[in-house]
């Protein structure tokens, strides 16, 4: 018996074909605008997690740089500012984070040119321990670990916006003043990070760093810690317990990367949460449709349902015959509105991310599958009401109706 009242739903769609595929058209844009929406959320935290990743277990410790305010070094309630880390500084560091390794580091802004008749170029330039290097530094893209003064480490943006390889030779200075380095090794890309951002950049030795640009041992601009015994937060705590004892006077500021990254991707979670709500109110508007839609039906087959209801139709049967109408609105537009969001998905992505390795993650399936979920949900909701209706019309009453 079911039978019957389905053909008749579908029978019905078919008759008023134009009204009810702009229901559906409703239904569509709200599923593409929910599941896309979803899309370039997940899309954009894949992108961030991939990229900070490989510092997530990080301690950052730089000079403390005051406490805002309009003091002298912008500090404020006795706060100070410092430029430097001094090696006391790092020494007290590297014992309090004891058996973590804590890597000192020194960086610079130098003119360099990067062949003969090249422009001359600004660029960060850093020295480190040749010993952290590689703890720093785990991933290279080609070559190795330079072992020597005159050897130097290159990012790979540096080294594919100035056609550099293994071998080639940097000019240090406006006038190669400070010498010139060879390239050893290119670092595989790392995108952001908190520590040091050597994409663009080259990595030096620490003690040519110092001889090239009379730097000492008290003059650090930072110190990485890698955390492989222990928690970032609990490290943190340390080393301010250690270095800042005296509150009004800190020495140090102390980032945590993990929470930081933590900070982040809840940042991207509320945006993502909120532009899949706006594409929301596209689909409650499109229910709105459903319902005025299922309405008019209604209305117009009253004479209809009356003959149904005067042969013994039931009324679950007749409520059952415009709730298979809405569903079938509801089931074909979700899915196309499904496959619609992965098309556009897939163009996003592709235009935005130049990528389309974060499409068909789970997060993003899961943001289509509830795209088409919300879809059938809302058409089947937005058409129990208009059936109930239906179904409790007075048979004589519906008879009689012109």
């Amino acid at each position: 018996m079911t039978g019957i009242f389905w053909e008749i739903s579908k029978r019905n769609i078919r008759i008023h074909m134009l009204r009810s595929s702009l229901a559906m058209l409703g239904i569509i844009i709200g599923v593409v605008a929910i599941a896309s929406m979803g899309i370039l959320g997940n899309t954009i935290v894949q992108e961030v997690s991939s990229s900070l990743s490989s510092v997530g277990d990080s301690v950052i410790v730089t000079p403390y740089a005051g406490g805002g305010g309009m003091g002298p070094g912008g500090g404020g309630g006795g706060s100070s500012a410092n430029l430097y880390l001094t090696d006391q500084n790092y020494q007290q560091i590297k014992r309090a984070v004891a058996p973590n390794v804590a890597i000192p580091i020194m960086s610079t802004s130098a003119h360099m040119k990067v062949g003969v008749g090249s422009d001359d170029i600004v660029a960060t330039i850093y020295g480190l321990p040749t010993d952290d290097t590689k703890k720093l530094l785990p991933d290279l893209e080609a070559g190795d670990y330079t072992n020597g003064n005159s050897g130097c480490l290159v990012g790979t943006t540096f080294a594919k916006d100035h056609n550099l390889k293994v071998g080639s030779r940097i000019s240090i200075g406006k006038d190669g003043e400070y010498g010139t380095l060879r390239v050893t090794g290119i670092i595989k890309e790392r995108g952001m990070s908190f520590d040091i951002s050597t994409d663009n950049a080259v990595v030096a030795t620490k003690d040519w760093f110092k001889t090239s640009f009379d730097r000492s041992d008290d003059e650090l601009n930072e110190v990485v810690v890698k955390v492989t015994d222990g928690d970032t937060a609990d490290v943190k705590t340390t080393i301010e317990k250690q270095l800042n004892r005296n509150t009004k006077n800190k020495t140090v500021s102390v980032i945590d990367s993990k929470a930081t990254l933590a900070s982040i991707f809840e940042t991207f979670g509320m945006v993502t949460t909120f532009v899949t709500a706006i594409g929301g109110i596209s689909m409650i508007v499109a229910g709105v449709s459903i319902f005025n839609i299922m309405m008019m039906s209604v209305n117009e087959r009253i004479k209809e349902i009356g003959i149904m209801r005067s042969i013994g139709t039931q009324k679950k049967e007749v409520m059952s015959m415009f709730i298979f109408e809405a569903t079938i609105i509801g089931v074909v537009g979700s899915v196309i509105g499904g496959i619609l969001s992965l098309v556009a998905g897939y163009a996003i992505s592709s235009l935005m991310f130049k990528t389309t390795e974060y499409l068909f993650t789970v997060a993003s399936m899961l943001s289509v599958a509830e795209g088409v979920g919300f879809g059938i949900v809302i058409c089947i909701a937005c058409g129990i009401y208009p059936a109930w209706q239906a179904a409790n019309l007075n048979p004589i009453d519906a008879l009689r109706h012109e």
